[in-house]
């Protein structure tokens, strides 16, 4: 807990040490009764079913669950369209002439779109990937910029019943390549480039190289966006202009009337095995969880404008920029670039011009904000904030602390959120109007979710301790399991504690019931909010002619949490020289092009041999020790106990 903790608060907070919502705050608020934890707990499907009511179903359903562990099936027999609920239900309203989203480009272009243009838009954007002769249950890669062309699209194949499945621009033409090939998808969505600090990132150019081994790709739609088109190179009979196409096609598509347990979108996501794995999220119950939580957490209002920083190309974009907020009629703000670009006040201007009123962001971000100083937003005028938000990793109270002093200038609350890829929705976080906050916790599960801390046995431990954070009952938004592979949905998440989904993170549980994130406990590690398997790092190490073995290891990091290290070991018929200095430098950009430039290792040490146990198991544990200069743990297990203390030498004098 933050020292600060120990003071008085005005305003948001009336106690010092639990720090607990006003009466104002209260009073105006969506959800302002604790009765609502007890209803859902007793009653969970009763509880989904009444919220269910919230959306708009062309059919009613006839059974709220179908559960035959661990497959789910919620809303058995209705039937609505996603897009219908983000769109056609709010136009003949008033709603229809609000802004839906607000976009800022990097370079200080700008553009708004009400719900009406939105909608034209997206009927537009369906046609023609209808016109493309993609049908419902084809697969859609979308690689671009955070451009409005993105959720537009989203929408479109949501509209049409085609699945999308979103890469992540940052994401190497390699990595995209994988990806494409798993979904076996018909289309893929880009723009010519995107800005990132000024630079220009090839998208296109990435697309093209991604598809020389990608056969099932018939059509390329490319946004013009941060180039000259004459130096875009398009396929005859392939690629196509987004604009032409777009003004081919009339604005009237009619929304597809789709099951609730029908397949919305694939996500993927890092796995320990380090093959990349397809999450598959499903209608009905997917946009159920992030509508309700979107409204509870958020306190959403008709008059907020509300800024989630996040990427669409990760779940936080789908959930809580796309399909969260806009089926509940907000507007959005989408920021195209870096925080940093081209001042360190960039967010802080966007707030203060935009008039942002709920501001959702990871604690990497604010860790960042806080290495660069409050003078930033102390220039600017934030008083237009009444929420904020975090999301993508633990946050340490002094980052909690210092968001809440500098950024909601000690008036707003904290929403501290926990959830995966594979919750689909916000699964451990307050509710801001009846959650008492503590710096640094998540509290508790949303109404509905049931969740334990575990040991190894699978006993829930007692408050205090620490163990594995595990779901007791499905939910709604779960992930319906690995695109094309079963028995690894099964393998992954239900095998370790059976009757438990396993999360894969660690927690703890304290005297008054609040659950402590404490991050992953695999072999996935998470830099600045995004998943990256070790595998995957140590595997495109090894892919380059150099390297006989690798081993990677997540280390704290103060401003991304986690941070990549790298141990290498070299073919014999390498020379050593210079420190390998341009040689790290190689294999560092080597990994970039492999993955992408989020997967790119801080260090990278060379070792003539690895730790490993009798039995030839890399000890990473004893890497991660090393790598975070604390003192070796148990070394018996170890074929050679002296590789270790000899790699902790060579780490220490920085070889």
């Amino acid at each position: 807990m933050a020292k600060d903790n120990n003071k008085k608060f005005d305003g948001l907070f009336e106690d010092s040490k639990i720090l607990k919502p006003s009466a104002a705050f209260a009073k105006q608020a969506n959800i302002g009764d604790r009765k609502i934890y007890e209803k859902a707990f007793k009653d969970p499907e009763r509880f989904w079913a009444e919220q269910a009511k919230n959306l708009v179903w062309f059919k009613p359903w006839k059974k709220v669950l179908e559960w035959k562990e661990p497959f789910a099936e919620w809303f058995v027999g209705g039937k609505l369209n996603v897009s219908f609920n983000c769109l056609d239900r709010f136009i003949g309203t008033p709603t229809q002439n609000k802004a839906a989203i607000i976009w800022e480009g990097e370079p200080g272009d700008s553009q708004t779109l009400t719900y009406r243009q939105l909608y034209t838009e997206v009927c537009k954007c369906a046609n023609v990937l209808k016109k493309l002769g993609v049908k419902k249950g084809d697969r859609v890669i979308l690689y671009m910029p955070m451009i409005p062309e993105l959720p537009i699209a989203m929408l479109a194949c949501a509209r049409i019943g085609a699945v999308h499945s979103v890469v992540f621009g940052g994401f190497s033409s390699e990595a995209l390549r994988d990806r494409i090939n798993d979904a076996e998808a018909k289309v893929v969505m880009t723009a010519s480039g995107g800005f990132r600090r000024g630079s220009i990132i090839q998208l296109k150019k990435n697309v093209d190289a991604a598809l020389e081994e990608a056969p099932s790709v018939k059509s390329v739609v490319v946004v013009n966006r941060a180039m000259d088109p004459t130096h875009v190179p398009l396929q005859a009979g392939r690629d196509f202009w987004w604009h032409r196409l777009m003004s081919e096609v009339n604005a009237k598509c009619e929304a597809e009337v789709m099951d609730s347990e029908d397949m919305l979108f694939t996500l993927y996501t890092s796995g320990t095995t380090g093959k990349p794995k397809g999450i598959v999220h499903t209608s009905a119950g997917y946009l159920l969880g992030v509508n309700l939580t979107t409204r509870w957490i958020f306190d959403l209002k008709e008059s907020d404008i509300y800024w989630c920083s996040a990427d669409i190309g990760w779940v936080t974009g789908h959930s809580y920029i796309v399909y969260g907020p806009l089926s509940n009629g907000a507007t959005i703000v989408m920021y195209e670039g870096s925080p940093d670009f081209p001042e360190k006040d960039r967010f802080w201007r966007i707030i203060e011009k935009v008039g942002v009123t709920i501001f959702y962001t990871a604690p990497t971000a604010i860790r960042t904000f806080m290495k660069w100083g409050e003078q930033f937003p102390n220039q600017c005028d934030l008083t237009s904030l009444r929420l904020l938000g975090t999301v993508g990793e633990p946050i340490n109270p002094e980052a909690w602390m210092w968001y809440y002093k500098n950024i909601g200038r000690e008036k707003c609350p904290v929403v501290d959120t926990w959830w995966q890829t594979e919750t689909g929705m916000i699964l451990i976080s307050p509710l801001p109007a009846i959650t008492s906050l503590k710096p640094g916790s998540a509290t508790h599960p949303f109404p509905g979710i049931k969740a334990k801390i575990v040991d190894e046995s699978g006993k829930e431990v007692a408050s205090g301790s620490s163990g594995y954070l595990v779901l007791t009952t499905p939910w709604p938004s779960m992930l319906r399991g690995i695109y094309g592979d079963m028995k690894r949905y099964k393998n992954q998440y239900w095998s370790k504690f059976p009757g438990f989904y396993f999360t894969g993170d660690g927690a703890k549980k304290d005297k008054d019931g609040y659950f402590w994130l404490l991050g992953r406990i695999d072999d996935v590690m998470n830099v600045s909010g995004h998943r990256i398997s070790t595998m995957e790092v140590e595997s495109a190490l090894v892919d380059h002619p150099l390297v006989a073995e690798s081993a990677v290891v997540g280390k704290n990091h103060e401003i991304k949490g986690q941070a990549i290290s790298a141990f290498v070991t070299l073919k014999e018929s390498v020379k050593k020289g210079n420190g390998h200095v341009e040689l790290i430098e190689e294999l560092k950009a080597h990994v970039t092009k492999k993955i992408g430039s989020l997967a790119r290792p801080d260090d990278i040490f060379f070792t003539a041999e690895l730790p490993k146990t009798r039995s030839g198991k890399i000890m990473r544990r004893l890497l991660r020790d090393i790598a975070e200069g604390r003192a070796l743990g148990d070394t018996t297990t170890l074929a050679d106990a002296t590789v270790v203390a000899k790699l902790k030498d060579q780490y220490e004098e920085g070889e």
